[in-house]
């Protein structure tokens, strides 16, 4: 069994499955950090037969997991081999569902201070509230950043969007604050720039509308980041060398197996 929320967990189980169906070895699949207190929030899993699976190595180290064993599987994603990196409009764009109705945790006010020194578009659901172009086909989204100069994230607080893993598939450099998962994804220099200092981000991000071709170098330390980090192939192999793991240690009495 997979899960993949308090819901299913908490109630979904005991509605849809049978008593045989819930003997069955259990995944929890947590795709977010904590939100109530970032360091002390207990998860609703306390189970040492249950697996608990986080999407990035911030995620597991914030939640205090309780007795449940876990691991982090990183994101996989797969963007068209045709879609790339071009960078010819000279503005940047992020990539947000929600982003005034989510406010300061997804960046709001960070958004709106940079916009007021560098061109910067805006999708996603509800962003025409923030002046923005509105929602973009999932599938169509990767080609349509890949014209921006830079991708900009300034989200605050949450688990690694799959935008950022998108717009580095595609070559481009990405920027945004040095917080959660984004201080480990992008390296300074390398794949873009991270920083907890809004004002030197600014500064970064007006050297990028100035050099295209320093963009470009970004773009590809980005893109070869990403191969890496989000390859389809290692997430696939993680995902079904676990499903192997639980179904073999649900003969066995909990041991290392499920911590390994």
């Amino acid at each position: 069994m997979l899960f993949q929320s308090k819901k299913n967990y908490v109630e979904d189980q005991y509605v849809l499955l049978t008593e045989e169906q819930r003997a069955l070895p259990k995944i929890y699949l947590e795709h977010d950090p904590p939100r109530e207190v970032p360091t002390d929030t207990r998860h609703v899993v306390d189970d040492p037969s249950v697996l608990l699976v986080h999407v990035t190595h911030f995620n597991n180290l914030m939640w205090n997991n309780n007795r449940t064993p876990s691991k982090v599987i990183e994101h996989g994603v797969i963007v068209d081999e045709s879609v790339s990196y071009k960078g010819d409009f000279q503005k940047g764009i992020v990539v947000i569902n929600g982003i005034v109705k989510r406010g300061r945790r997804l960046g709001l006010d960070v958004f709106e201070e940079v916009r007021k020194h560098i061109p910067l578009d805006i999708v996603g659901m509800g962003s025409e509230e923030a002046g923005g172009l509105g929602e973009i086909n999932n599938r169509e989204l990767p080609s349509f950043i890949a014209r921006y100069r830079f991708f900009f994230n300034p989200i605050r607080y949450t688990s690694l969007g799959l935008s950022v893993c998108e717009a580095m598939m595609t070559g481009m450099p990405v920027v945004g604050l040095a917080t959660t998962e984004m201080a480990t994804t992008i390296t300074n220099g390398y794949s873009g720039f991270v920083d907890t200092d809004v004002h030197k981000l600014i500064e970064k991000m007006k050297l990028l509308l100035q050099d295209q071709d320093q963009a470009r170098e970004l773009g590809k330390g980005a893109r070869e980041a990403a191969l890496v980090k989000f390859n389809i192939n290692r997430f696939t192999q993680e995902w079904l060398q676990t499903f192997e793991m639980m179904v073999k240690a649900k003969a066995l009495p909990y041991s290392k197996e499920l911590a390994s």
